[in-house]
């Protein structure tokens, strides 16, 4: 997969230390990856939670951190959509941020 925005992941980790090493690997195996549909997605990431076709919502370091992004299966391309806190995550709507 390509992933989108990996820029956004580190501003994240420069504010958040403790996430980079979770962003990190989550980067490295999404870049590996060729997902077909959620479902692969799912079996590769079992806390995953599918918000739609296309919609992801990632545990990140221990549940304390939320990473949505978008998936394209076709075009093998995630973007990152959002990466925040609980309580920042709790102020978005994952399906449209």
């Amino acid at each position: 997969m390509r992933v989108i925005a990996r820029r956004t992941l580190r501003e994240f980790w420069n504010v958040h230390p403790d996430a980079e090493q979770a962003l990190r690997a989550w980067y490295h195996e999404a870049k590996a990856a060729a997902w077909a549909n959620s479902a692969q997605v799912k079996q590769q990431f079992a806390s995953a939670s599918i918000i739609s076709a296309e919609r992801v919502v990632f545990n990140i370091c221990g549940n304390r951190y939320r990473l949505v992004v978008s998936i394209n299966y076709g075009c093998q391309v995630v973007y990152t959509k959002f990466v925040g806190t609980h309580a920042e995550y709790d102020a978005v709507d994952a399906e449209t941020v």
